[in-house]
């Protein structure tokens, strides 16, 4: 069985880990040991050690000690930084853009200049700020808060900042987008729209695309989408691959921007392939384009690999042909629903004391019911810790009917998780207008 390195810690590789530990030994070098990604690293006979997955020296090294020939990423940081460059240089066959490739994700006015040169249409006005008088000048174009500051850099999904939403008034919105020029030397003020947001993914081997279920993000901390955004608390997918709002038209609108974007990042050199995952707003005149990422989403990933048919190894093998189609990569017609359990300091405090608590793994899957973890470790027993502040795990199920997949999970949910964590109990709601 060949062998196959996954870096990243979160819950998009714990899923991950389980649809490459089907066909390939899984390697893994993990900042602290994730409970989900050791166990699929175990089922398959591969081997993890505890280290830095950014020290290229180490990866280095581990690659070429246990003789590992393939390498998923789908972590931001680390293709901005360049593991799969290092993958790459090493002959491994990758899952992943290069860091020139997922420049889309990590300069938010590089992947504007790309939108505003092959679809001009479906880009909302916007500035491109590198100066501090200048940024003054944008804000009093506006008569109130209406606007959107965006940083240039990673944010993990949570440096966007909407007016009337994040922040109130125009001076409160000048002071955060001033932060952010302060930071990084650029920031982009952009106008406010009135639409649906949603997201569309494709699985790209350079050359062709395809497009996988799309998924409903919850982005808000607590119940009828109020608080903070964060990475995502929970995610749907319907059996039809489409949103109650959405056509096929609209789907293919977006998929000819992403194919269109893979084209122009690749004219020179393959720099990308494996995931490019975009916004997008539904609104009265079309669809107009928010930002890329260059990887899965998190928690979309887990709904989306839950509904894959086709198995990972030939998905894998058939990017890197350049010959992947609908008909070598398929999906189930499944509904699938998420629920990310949190602790109580996520996204409201920036403390990272851990967050001791206990979870009937065993009960809650008993019941149908996979559990991926993220920031969290096993002590001992039914008792975990959170690691830093992020997301502790994820509930996922999948069932002929939303309905029955949402009822399923927060069933689980109750009574089997520490009382003291939190998750949002309308998962599920809210997407049908």
């Amino acid at each position: 069985m060949e062998k196959c390195l996954l870096l990243g810690n979160g819950g998009r590789e714990a899923v991950l880990a389980e649809y490459i530990s089907k066909g390939y030994s899984v390697y893994s070098i993990m900042p602290y040991k994730n409970p989900s990604i050791a166990e699929f690293v175990q089922a398959s006979n591969g081997k993890f050690i505890i280290g830095n997955p950014f020290d290229k020296e180490l990866v280095k090294k581990f690659i070429q000690d246990e003789k590992i020939e393939n390498c998923v990423i789908s972590s931001d940081n680390l293709l901005q930084d360049g593991l799969i460059d290092l993958a790459r240089s090493l002959g491994l066959k990758t899952f992943g853009p290069t860091s020139k490739g997922s420049k889309i994700e990590w300069s938010k006015t590089y992947a504007l200049d790309i939108v505003e040169k092959i679809a001009p249409e479906m880009v909302i006005k916007n500035y491109n700020v590198t100066d501090i008088e200048n940024l003054r000048k944008v804000i009093d174009t506006y008569k109130d808060d209406s606007f959107v500051i965006k940083p240039e850099g990673l944010t993990g999904g949570k440096g966007v900042k909407v007016g009337g939403v994040h922040f109130k008034g125009k001076e409160e919105g000048f002071e955060y987008a001033k932060s952010c020029l302060e930071s990084a030397g650029k920031v982009i003020v952009q106008d406010k729209v009135e639409g649906r947001e949603f997201t569309v993914t494709g699985l790209t081997d350079g050359k062709n695309l395809v497009i996988t279920p799309t998924t409903f993000d919850y982005p808000y901390r607590f119940d009828e989408d109020k608080g903070p955004g964060t990475g995502g608390m929970g995610c749907l997918g319907f059996e039809n691959g489409l949103l109650p709002f959405l056509t096929e038209e609209d789907i293919n609108t977006c998929a000819k921007l992403m194919k269109d974007t893979i084209q122009y990042v690749n004219k020179d050199s393959l720099e990308f392939n494996g995931v490019i995952y975009g916004g997008f707003f539904k609104c009265k005149d079309g669809i107009k384009f928010i930002e890329f990422n260059a990887r899965f989403g998190d928690p979309e990933s887990l709904n989306i690999l839950n509904a894959i048919e086709t198995p990972f190894t030939e998905l894998f093998e058939n990017i890197q042909k350049q010959t992947l189609s609908k008909e070598n990569c398929k999906f189930n017609k499944i509904n699938t629903f998420t629920v990310y359990v949190v602790s109580p300091n996520y996204a409201i405090s920036s403390s990272k004391e851990p967050c001791k608590f206990t979870l009937n793994r065993e009960e809650i899957e008993k019941q149908g019911v996979k559990i991926y973890f993220a920031s969290s470790k096993q002590v001992e027993g039914n008792n975990y810790e959170s690691v830093g502040n992020s997301r502790l795990f994820a509930a996922v199920c999948k069932a002929n009917t939303m309905e029955e997949a949402r009822e399923k999970v927060y069933k689980a949910l109750n009574g089997n998780v520490d009382s003291i964590l939190n998750y949002r109990k309308d998962i599920g709601t809210m997407y049908e207008h």
